[in-house]
């Protein structure tokens, strides 16, 4: 593990390194977008890439305050799930009651780059691009459906 100061420089490298690496990518809508920061248009659903050590990974995360929505909203996620698993071109893995490192219980669909560690920076072309076709997945999927899920919750 790296001291505090190098950490925050290293992250720093890492993501400006891939809004660079992103830069022109379009969404399938043809917008722009902060790939780094997905716009997922549902308060408290979250698109994040999560880089530490050997776990590389994309997650959506589903965390309502109020469990019934949560729950509502889970359950609509899984009657998408054949389309959602057949946009991704990996395995797509289910955790209803995912713990985070603060506790909160949330909902996780994730997915993840085996064999490839964020603290070897020969790795990071290989994290970049799979950041980059599986947000570009996601993206296909979410703007096909993502009015279902604002709906829910409006």
């Amino acid at each position: 593990m790296l001291p505090k100061e190098e950490r925050k420089a290293f992250n720093e490298a890492f993501w400006a390194g891939f809004k660079t690496y992103m830069r022109g990518a379009l969404s399938s809508s043809g917008r722009r977008v902060n790939w780094a920061s997905y716009p997922t248009q549902v308060k408290h659903t979250y698109l994040r890439m999560v880089c530490e050590g050997n776990n590389i990974s994309i997650c959506y995360d589903i965390q309502f305050k109020d469990a019934g929505i949560q729950a509502i909203f889970w359950e609509q996620l899984t009657e998408l799930k054949v389309v959602l698993e057949d946009a991704m071109s990996l395995p797509t893995h289910w955790n209803p009651e995912h713990t985070n490192r603060e506790g909160q219980v949330l909902g996780r669909i994730y997915w993840v780059l085996e064999g490839c560690n964020y603290y070897q920076q020969q790795d990071w072309p290989a994290i970049y691009a799979f950041f980059k076709k599986h947000l570009m997945e996601f993206d296909v999927f979410y703007q096909e459906f993502n009015e279902i899920l604002i709906t829910l919750v409006d």
